[in-house]
This record gives structure tokens, C-alpha cells and sequence, in this order.
């Protein structure tokens, strides 16, 4: 059985991209194998500076992710910070880790581009993924196309461990991609995601989820005239929620003109509202229940924490410590 590792950063509410890209698969993979995920915490700190608002979004990341279809019974669910032995692996893996290897990773080019601050955790973020990954053993990693490349820095540091102190020390994990969603539009046809502030999330009211959607940015062509479904953010997020049929009629009636852009936004304002419907139902019987949730995260926790002492004890003798 496959142990299956996936973490996600809290760092606002949960949007369609973080369902679709990784949530969704991750609850798939839960029926497939020994699957453990983490709320990243200590990657939020890259970006993160009010200790409340932190608290406030891992919690509500915790309830999403459970509303969505996490199952603990299936699935290792736990804090990042609550097993802190994966900061010591970082370090050793860093000592490890050549500069070249981390100045070739385009997160933090891309994060500076969005303003970010820099900083020695931004620049140094891959080896801490590289310990989530590691020291739990994994054997497939469920990532965004955009992610790929920190899988890879993690082999690296896997094979160039094992060269160093001993064939074995450390399992080399494989990603596992979709290409099919490796691009969520957004609100303006851009990824979706908290950067661009072209985001949709899943547990909207009603009125704010309506008028979200009512407002993606479309273009100024007239509701007679004909209409590109391949170039349409409002299509490409009605295929993740439609039925083929109901997909291809919409992208008849965009070719054939008559229909106008507000009409195709109200189609998949329903089609996502209904969609999430049970999870809001969920959501509402689990927010009645707080303790539940410590308890589900506690015991994850214990149990994540066991596999990565066995794995940071093992290392520690190989390096010598």
C-alpha cells in the first residue's frame, strides 16, 4: 500500500483552486493508500505575520477539508508544527542541500515577483517541503503542476543522502500530477489563487457566492454575436462541475451567439452552489462540535509524529549524531 503525503498552507479561506487542485485529489487518494495530510503552518510563516489571523485560518482550513470529504478514519490529518522533528531533518537535509540547487527553483523568483519579502525561509522553502515529504516515508506526492519541481529538489536531497550515508537511508517519493487541472481560471482568466485576489471560495453565503461569479471578467462582445468557449474562464469552470452534456450545449450556445454572458453565469453560479451543498451540510454539523476537530488533529498528530521519529532517529545515527 502506497503511503501518500500532500500538505496545503492556510493562509485565507479555501478557494476552488485549492479544492480542485489539491484537496479533491487528496480525499481521492485516501481510498488508495496510507495517506497522510498536513496543514502547513510553517510554510505559512513565509508569508504570514498576525499569530491570530494563523490560528483563525488553520482552524477553518481543518473544518473545510473535514466538510469536504476528509475522512480521519482513512486518512492521517494533522498540524504541521505539531510534529516539529521535521525542522531538525530540515536542517540536515540543508547542510546537504547545494545553493545552486534552491537558486534554480522558480517558487521564490515567482514569489519576489509578487512582492514578496525575501527572506532565508521564502529562499529555503523546498527544503522544508523536502523534509515534509522525507520524513514520513512517502511514496507519492500528490502536487500542482507548479509544484513539481520541489518534488524533484526532494529527490535530489533523497539520492544525495543516501550517496553520502547509506544506500536505503531515505525513500525517493514520486509525484502524481493531473494535467487536466493543472490551471483553475480565476475571476480575471488568470490561475486562480490568493496572490492574484481572483479567488472563488467554497463556503461563500449565497449572495456573495452569486455575486463573485457574476462578476468574472468577460469581454465586450455583444449577446448576439458569436463566442469563444475555448478562451472563457466562465466554461472552464463549468466543465469542473457539469455533466459533458451540459458542457458541450454551453459551448454550443457560445458559438452560436444569442445567449449572453450574465445568462452563462448564472448557469454556473447554480452548478456550483449545488455542488457544495452537502459540504455546507457538514460544515454546519461540524462547527457545532469543536472538540472534534482537536480530536481529530491530536490523534493525527501522534500518529505522524511516530513515523517521523523513526525516520529522524534513523538519520541521526547515519550522520553521526
Amino acid at each position: 500500500m502506497p503511503r501518500i503525503l500532500s500538505g496545503i498552507k492556510p493562509t485565507g479561506r479555501l478557494h476552488l483552486g485549492n479544492y480542485f487542485g489539491m484537496m479533491r485529489p487528496a480525499i481521492d487518494w485516501q481510498e488508495k493508500g496510507d495517506a497522510l495530510y498536513f496543514i502547513a503552518d510553517y510554510h505559512a510563516l513565509t508569508t504570514v505575520r498576525d499569530p491570530a489571523k494563523l490560528r483563525e485560518d488553520t482552524r477553518s482550513l481543518a473544518v473545510d477539508f473535514l466538510a469536504c470529504g476528509l475522512d480521519p478514519e482513512k486518512a492521517t490529518f494533522f498540524r504541521q508544527s505539531d510534529v516539529p522533528q521535521v525542522t531538525e531533518l530540515t536542517w540536515l537535509l540543508s547542510v546537504m542541500t547545494p545553493m545552486g540547487l534552491l537558486e534554480r527553483c522558480h517558487a521564490y523568483k515567482d514569489a519576489l515577483a509578487r512582492g514578496v519579502s525575501a527572506s532565508h525561509g521564502l529562499f529555503a522553502y523546498p527544503v522544508l517541503m523536502a523534509a515534509d515529504i522525507l520524513i514520513y516515508d512517502s511514496d507519492v506526492v500528490p502536487v500542482g503542476k507548479d509544484q513539481k519541481q520541489h518534488v524533484e529538489v526532494t529527490r535530489d536531497l533523497a539520492i544525495k543522502m543516501n550517496e553520502t550515508y547509506g544506500e536505503g537511508l531515505l525513500k525517493l517519493p514520486e509525484p502524481s500530477i493531473l494535467p487536466e487541472l493543472a490551471t483553475i481560471p480565476g475571476l480575471d482568466g488568470q490561475k486562480m489563487s490568493k496572490s492574484y485576489g481572483n479567488t472563488i471560495e467554497l463556503f461563500l453565503e449565497e449572495k456573495a457566492l452569486r455575486k463573485k461569479i457574476m462578476g468574472i471578467l468577460t469581454d465586450s462582445t455583444p449577446v448576439e454575436a458569436p463566442k469563444d468557449p475555448a478562451t472563457s474562464s466562465i466554461v472552464g469552470l463549468y466543465r469542473l462541475f457539469a455533466t459533458p452534456a451540459e458542457v458541450a450545449r454551453m459551448e454550443e450556445e457560445f458559438r452560436a451567439g444569442g445567449v449572453g454572458y450574465g445568462e452563462f453565469k448564472k448557469r454556473l453560479f447554480g452548478a456550483v452552489w449545488d455542488h457544495f451543498a452537502p459540504a455546507r451540510a457538514r460544515r454546519d454539523e461540524i462547527v457545532r462540535d469543536p472538540g472534534a476537530v482537536d480530536a481529530v488533529l491530536r490523534r493525527g498528530a501522534e500518529r505522524a509524529g511516530a513515523l517521523a521519529d523513526a525516520t529522524l532517529s534513523r538519520v541521526r545515527k547515519a550522520m553521526g549524531l
